[in-house]
């Protein structure tokens, strides 16, 4: 009772933990990311294609006997592709490689001077169609699954409807289609971008990207995340989890100025994937080429790729076997939350044993 007579707002405690966590911190600042190994198989400019290294399969990939198709993992340019293999307990990849799938992934490395002319075409035609390839041509087969996210998601969506007969499965993960679609602060505020400066300036820093997404939301993710972590008083484990996300989150690679501008342009600004005015090197981009299953996995909170800019591909993409599944929770929520851990790969996997 004289304790808290002489602190009545609990100021003594909230200091302790507030002391326990920076502690934490500072034994965390060495934490590793990613978890599962990997090697690379093929290359083409600052791209690498990594090959997992198989995982001795669950119960039910033993009971389902037939060897799954390999998996293409292509991940958005803007961000590291680590962040799907963070930590054992968060990894999409090993719960692939658990159901038995051969798991690629591509990383598009660290754009410089020499690839400020990379433009969408280079990334597709060259660099997304060398990693197709390869696998196609390591395992003998006509076709693989394909799972995009979130750009990588759209990169994927236009792979597929350019080159139908090498995707035999698409899986989308928080992938825009309809750039206009629902309350999109991201694509409000790049819609009057000057891309032509992108282009005259150069490559675009990962900082100034990562800033920009850093004020879509600014109290949430610039300071109420640090100080929920500083008054939680948490263990070991989850300020190493929180240091992980942190160490992806400003971990953003630079970007190729002529990929960038074209993105931005012909996606946020012209919405030309949804009105099918889109071209890829002189060849128009026609989502109604897509006829293969097509799984499509987005979050309801969702900041970034509004649940309503997802669900548009339903009515654009030529499948007659489409599924559509919102999640709850929000976009970075999708790759390591406990819906994530819990919905998302279970999903993946069953959708793609029961195609074959």
């Amino acid at each position: 009772m004289a304790r808290a007579a002489a602190d009545p707002l609990g100021f003594t405690d909230l200091n302790a933990r507030v002391a326990d966590t920076l502690q934490r911190l500072r034994q965390a600042a060495s934490v590793q990311v990613g978890c599962s190994a990997k090697r690379a198989v093929w290359s083409r400019g600052k791209t690498t294609l990594y090959r997992y290294a198989p995982l001795a399969p669950s119960g039910a990939a033993v009971r389902a006997g037939k060897p799954a198709r390999p998996i293409l993992i292509c991940f958005a340019l803007v961000n590291r592709p680590y962040i799907l293999d963070l930590q054992p307990d968060r990894s999409l990849v090993r719960r692939l490689l658990e159901a038995g799938h051969t798991v690629y992934l591509i990383d598009w490395g660290d754009a410089d001077d020499a690839d400020r002319c990379t433009d969408l075409e280079d990334y597709l035609e060259w660099h997304l169609a060398g990693c197709v390839a390869h696998v196609l041509q390591s395992h003998d087969l006509e076709a693989l699954d394909l799972l995009g996210v979130c750009q990588g998601g759209v990169l994927s969506l236009c792979y597929t409807a350019l080159h139908p007969q090498q995707v035999a499965n698409l899986v989308t993960l928080t992938t825009p289609v309809d750039f206009h679609a629902g309350d999109n602060l991201l694509s409000r505020w790049v819609r009057d971008l000057d891309v032509d400066l992108i282009g005259a300036t150069g490559n675009v820093p990962g900082e100034v990207l990562n800033a920009l997404f850093l004020s879509l939301m600014p109290l949430r993710l610039a300071q109420q995340k640090y100080v929920r972590l500083l008054a939680s008083g948490a263990d070991q484990r989850a300020v190493e989890d929180f240091v992980r996300m942190e160490k992806w989150i400003f971990d953003s690679p630079p970007q190729a100025a002529a990929a960038l501008a074209q993105f931005v342009r012909w996606f946020y600004q012209e919405n030309r994937l949804l009105h099918g005015t889109l071209e890829i090197g002189g060849r128009p981009v026609n989502l109604r080429n897509i006829r293969q299953p097509v799984l499509n996995l987005y979050a309801t909170q969702d900041h970034i790729v509004p649940a309503a800019a997802a669900a548009a591909m339903q009515h654009c993409i030529g499948s007659e076997d489409y599924q559509g599944c919102a999640i709850d929770t929000g976009h970075i929520g999708m790759y390591v939350s406990r819906a994530a851990r819990e919905q998302i790969p279970g999903r993946i996997i069953s959708w793609l044993r029961q195609r074959g």
